[in-house]
């Protein structure tokens, strides 16, 4: 895998992403092909040069001043192409690409534009000669090297057991684990974040008398120091105190083999990164698998994904938890104060417990500030200076090798470069803050961190890319959904937070004070908006291209604050915002003079009734949230004139009458929520023939209320829906026998993955929910129905036609009186079940009164590895075949 020093990897990142998209827009562009085919070439030559300069920057101020000065210079190209591209879209969706008959204010922006796009070229060229200056020839043995770099960094099975607290509970179960399992080579992780003890435990389970007797073999490898294949085994042979010698590495893996045969043997795999480059897979096929010898691999790592394609399953891996308080203190005396052996005076005492709960139970980071006040006077005095001065002592006093920052540093540097930017985002949000996950996936989508790839949407990446980050243990999940484990809610622990901030300034993501409290500047270019934030210091700012509220619902706007000025906004979230005592007139004024503006979120604002038709002026808006906005009654008709748009969610906001007509013309809307079937009456709703128009729609929210009408030809429309894969039907309760009938007959796109069917008044399911209907779905949510009883004859399908459904939800539902024997046969995949209020149901396996859970219990995988395994009886004696 291709690593990046964090210094200045926006250069990096942004030069890549935009040389496709030169690439991308030239293929279209008219006006300027000239100035996008040397553009493109420039930053083609200028890659080059990024990854050795970004090695020499932590040394080299010039460099360092360099980099800054082709970042601007980068974003400044940015947003010409951006300019461009939102242009061309919206004259396309017109039906006038080329514009053949340009109008003023064309020839104007094409002056402008060609200008620029001249200037910049200029520019380029002169920032790569200077690159060349301090780089020099780049050859591709340097390259190579580039991409062959990694942070190395070096763990042993030895360990100080004096310096070790609060781990008897987590060895105590890995122990049962490895000592308790009947299979030929079982298999545990231990995944958690830098710093949290894995190492430390699994040296402490490798040298336990038990575990010692139990295994006749044991091989310790640090993969982060060992990370290639052929280093590996010669690290395992070396252990075996076998013959290391030679290159040939079938031979290696065959004496590996010959010396575990027979033999029950424990291997720690420590620190392991990425198997990305088949090394594991290579080295897992040589391990000798007997039944009559138990074996067993021990993996850390900091990346859940990774241990589970090494073969541990979910019930068997161990992830450490921070220290109690009590704990935090025990550890801090065993190193701080090992000169009095753990004793101070009350004063002290007091001080000292300050320091340690601003470790936030991180072990590193405890023993860390403990080595560090080991070597200082023992006075309350210098204690409470250092404490004052917590954070930034303790990454300059601490040798960088075992620093708290270093470690954590050493995660941020592994990571991808896709990641690198969003990570950056949880920079501007407070200390502890829970973080919407759709806020954070909304903003990396709109300001183009992620973009959509192959058949995933942009959004759908994002998740991806949040879940990769939790899976990093760089980002703690808050909330999952309990089927998948998508995120609703995350948050950044303290530390990780900390070298977050580090990095997010030095690469001017965002701005700081000496105190590292995020502030508002004339440079920021992304700010978190709290209590304390003052709009004033964005006077001149002309690179601001994020503003979220984080923990406010107040912005105090007017036309005179220097808010008001600012024009280069892709994100805005004023989500909960409070309109009081700001005029609506001048909000919007703002609102829609922001050109590039790509996220819009009005979530829950209170006193919004209508949006302005001068909302039409957003040709880059991708995103608008309107939900649960209870006043607001309509959208203008310009709102279907809005080339980009992707997601627009008006769900929950009960004074909504309707879409207006013409949404067809939206032809990228992907995930639409809230739309209401309109009464005949409103002749100028849109109806549910025109939502089948768009056919790049993923995500469908319907809500059906009393005055609702469904044309008989609209009932099998959705079919055509190929792309749908969500669909959320909201019956509000609408007791009108007509439609519930009606209901009855639709007909949802066969390739439907997730269906939620809400507030329905049947007292069957819809026919259509059945498996053969629905033969890709894998989550069914059905809730607040207080007259449905049972379910469809045809909902349990037959012989030929199962569910393959994996999640069931079933809430409010306190007349429906099926079994659980039922639903167990006919949904054979079911894996999780979640339960509430359905008091009539028989049988379930969890509480159905208040809310229960079920998860299917994790069945004996058929590990293809225990195929390999012979019965003793024969002349193998239970030996695998040779490896080849």
């Amino acid at each position: 895998m291709e690593t990046q020093s964090h210094t200045s990897a926006v250069a990096n990142l942004i030069v890549t992403d935009l040389s496709k998209q030169v690439t991308m827009h030239a293929q279209n562009a008219i006006q300027f092909g000239s100035q996008f085919a040397e553009m493109k070439r420039e930053l083609d030559r200028m890659r080059s040069y990024l990854t050795e300069a970004n090695r020499m920057k932590r040394n080299n101020e010039s460099v360092k001043s360099t980099l800054s000065e082709l970042n601007e210079l980068i974003y400044e190209a940015d947003d010409v192409i951006t300019d461009c591209q939102i242009r061309e879209d919206y004259l396309r969706m017109k039906g006038n690409p080329s514009c053949l008959f340009p109008s003023l204010g064309e020839i104007s922006f094409r002056y402008n534009t060609g200008r620029k796009l001249t200037e910049l070229n200029k520019e380029m060229v002169k920032m790569r000669e200077k690159l060349r200056t301090f780089v020099g020839p780049i050859t591709e043995q340097s390259r190579s090297d580039g991409r062959r770099s990694r942070p190395t960094s070096w763990t042993s099975p030895s360990f100080d057991q004096s310096e070790i607290v609060g781990l008897s509970e987590d060895t105590r179960k890995i122990k049962d684990w490895i000592l308790c399992h009947s299979e030929s080579l079982h298999r545990v992780g231990i995944v958690g974040m830098g710093g949290l003890g894995k190492t430390t435990i699994a040296q402490k389970i490798y040298h336990d008398r038990q575990v010692n007797v139990s295994f006749q073999k044991k091989v310790w490898v640090s993969i982060s120091q060992t990370f290639d294949e052929l280093s590996i085994m010669k690290a395992i042979l070396k252990q075996l105190s076998a013959d290391d010698s030679g290159t040939e590495k079938r031979d290696l893996l065959n004496r590996i083999r010959d010396a575990l045969s027979h033999k029950s043997y424990l291997i720690v795999m420590d620190d392991v990164w990425s198997i990305d480059d088949g090394w594991w897979d290579s080295i897992s096929r040589g391990l000798p698998k007997f039944i009559e010898h138990n074996s067993c691999i021990i993996i850390t790592s900091r990346n859940e994904d990774v241990v589970k394609r090494m073969g541990a399953t979910e019930s068997r891996i161990h992830r450490p938890r921070f220290l109690n308080d009590e704990e935090s203190w025990s550890l801090f005396c065993k190193v701080a104060l090992l000169s009095t052996k753990g004793k101070c005076n009350t004063q002290l005492e007091e001080v000292g417990r300050w320091i340690v709960r601003k470790c936030h139970g991180l072990p590193l980071a405890i023993k860390t500030t403990g080595g560090m006040l080991s070597s200082k006077s023992h006075s309350v005095g210098e204690w409470m200076r250092i404490c004052e001065n917590f954070r930034e002592k303790l990454v300059s006093d601490c040798e960088s090798n075992i620093s708290v920052m270093a470690s954590l540093q050493q995660s941020y540097d592994e990571l991808p470069s896709r990641l690198k930017q969003c990570i950056w985002c949880f920079s501007i949000y407070p200390d502890d803050h829970e973080i919407e996950a759709e806020q954070l996936v909304r903003w990396w989508v709109g300001e183009g961190f992620v973009r959509a790839d192959g058949t995933e949407t942009a959004t759908e990446v994002a998740f991806n890319h949040l879940s990769e980050l939790v899976s990093r243990c760089l980002v703690e999940a808050v909330q999952r959904r309990n089927f998948d484990g998508r995120v609703y809610s995350c948050k950044m622990h303290d530390m990780v937070r900390d070298m977050t901030i580090l990095v997010a300034e030095d690469e001017k993501f965002c701005s700081f004070n000496r105190d590292r409290r995020h502030i508002s500047t004339v440079y920021s270019r992304h700010l978190g908006v709290t209590k304390e934030t003052s709009f004033q210091s964005l006077a001149g700012n002309s690179k601001l291209r994020a503003l979220l509220l984080t923990s406010t619902n107040s912005i105090g706007f007017s036309r005179k604050t220097a808010l008001a000025e600012i024009k280069t906004l892709r994100v805005l979230d004023l989500s909960f915002v409070k309109l009081d005592h700001i005029c609506l007139l001048d909000l919007w004024q703002w609102i829609t003079s922001l050109k590039r503006l790509a996220y819009l979120n009005l979530r829950d604002v209170a006193n919004l009734e209508e949006i302005p038709d001068s909302v039409r002026k957003l040709w880059g808006l991708q995103i608008l949230v309107l939900r649960e906005c209870k006043e607001l009654k309509s959208l203008p008709t310009s709102i279907t004139t809005l080339p980009r748009l992707a997601i627009l969610d008006v769900g929950g906001c009960p004074s909504f009458s309707c879409l207006p007509q013409g949404l067809s013309g939206l032809s990228n809307l992907e995930e639409l929520y809230g739309f209401k079937i309109p009464s005949p009456a409103t002749t100028e709703a849109c109806r549910l023939s025109e939502v089948v128009e768009l056919n790049q729609l993923r995500v469908l929210q319907l809500d059906i209320t009393e005055e609702s009408t469904i044309d008989e030809k609209e009932l099998a429309a959705l079919k055509q829906l190929r792309l749908l894969r969500v669909l959320s039907i909201n019956a509000w309760d609408c007791e009108n026998k007509h439609i519930i009938r009606k209901l009855d007959n639709l007909s949802p796109p066969t390739r439907i993955e997730e269906l939620y069917l809400r507030h329905f008044l049947g007292e069957t399911t819809p026919a259509w929910i059945n498996p053969i209907s629905l033969p890709q779905l894998q989550y069914l949510c059905i809730e607040d129905s207080r007259v449905l009883s049972h379910m469809n004859e045809k909902f349990w399908g037959d012989n030929e036609g199962r569910w393959n459904v994996e999640g069931l939800c079933l809430k409010f539902l306190p007349r429906l009186g099926e079994t659980w024997e039922t639903f167990e046969t006919a949904m054979p995949a079911l894996k999780y079940l979640e339960i509430s209020h359905c008091n009539s149901l028989k049988n379930f396996p969890c509480n159905i009164e208040g809310l229960g859970y079920w998860t299917k219990p994790e069945e004996e995988q058929e590990n293809k590895d225990d195929q390999d395994v012979i019965s003793c009886d024969g002349s193998n004696e239970g030996e695998v075949d040779e490896v080849h």
